[in-house]
C-alpha cells in the first residue's frame, strides 16, 4: 500500500526559508488565507486587512531565523502573534499620526477639506524651512518620536539623554512649530 508522502511541518519549511524562499512562500500559501480572515475579523477593512498581512510575512521572513518551534511544527500561532503586533504597532502609529497632526494645527485643515476635494500641491510647503528652523536637538528629538515612532525611552537613548529630556524636547518643538504654523504666511518666508 502506498502512503502519500509526509506533509512538511510548518517549522521545517521556517528553516528552509532561510536559504530557500520558495520554502518561504509555502508558508504563505498555506497561512495567507487564514491570517488575512483574523485580521479582517479584527480591523473589518479588506484593504488594511491586505496590507497587514502583507506586512505580517514582511516581518516574519526578516524574523524567520529567530523562529522556535514551541506547536509541534506548525507555524501559525506565530504568525497570528506577529499579526497581532503588526495591527497593534498600526494603531498606535495612526493615533500618534493624528495627535502630531492635532498638535501641529494640521487635523483642523484636513479635516475641513470638502470631501470631494484634495489638498493643493502647496499645503506642506514651507513645512522644510519650520523644521530646520528649529533647534538641532529639538528636530532631532521630533524626528525620533513622530517618523521613526520611536517611545521616549528610544528617543532618549539615541540622543544620549534622560527620557525626561526627551520629553521636553519633542514638547518644545511641537510648541514651536504650532506658534511658527499660526503665524501668517509671510512671516514665514
Amino acid at each position: 500500500m502506498n502512503h502519500p508522502p509526509p506533509r512538511t511541518t510548518d517549522a521545517a519549511l521556517v528553516a528552509a526559508s532561510v536559504g530557500d524562499a520558495d520554502a518561504f512562500r509555502a508558508l504563505y500559501d498555506r497561512h495567507a488565507e487564514h491570517v488575512h480572515g483574523t485580521l479582517l475579523r479584527q480591523t473589518r477593512d479588506a484593504d488594511a486587512a491586505l496590507e497587514l498581512v502583507a506586512e505580517t510575512f514582511a516581518q516574519a521572513w526578516l524574523v524567520r531565523g529567530r523562529f522556535r518551534d514551541e506547536c509541534d511544527g506548525s507555524a501559525l500561532p506565530w504568525l497570528l502573534g506577529i499579526a497581532r503586533n503588526v495591527l497593534l504597532s498600526s494603531v498606535r502609529r495612526r493615533a500618534l499620526e493624528q495627535r502630531a497632526c492635532q498638535r501641529l494645527g494640521l487635523r483642523d485643515r484636513l479635516d475641513g477639506l470638502p470631501a470631494a476635494a484634495e489638498p493643493s500641491e502647496d499645503w506642506l510647503d514651507g513645512i522644510d524651512a519650520l523644521l530646520a528652523g528649529l533647534p538641532p536637538g529639538q528636530r532631532d528629538a521630533l524626528e525620533l518620536r513622530l517618523v521613526q515612532d520611536r517611545d521616549y525611552a528610544g528617543v532618549a537613548a539615541a540622543l544620549g539623554t534622560t527620557e525626561q529630556a526627551a520629553r521636553v524636547r519633542v514638547h518644545r518643538a511641537l510648541r514651536t512649530l504650532r506658534g511658527r504654523m499660526t503665524e501668517p504666511k509671510e512671516l514665514l518666508r
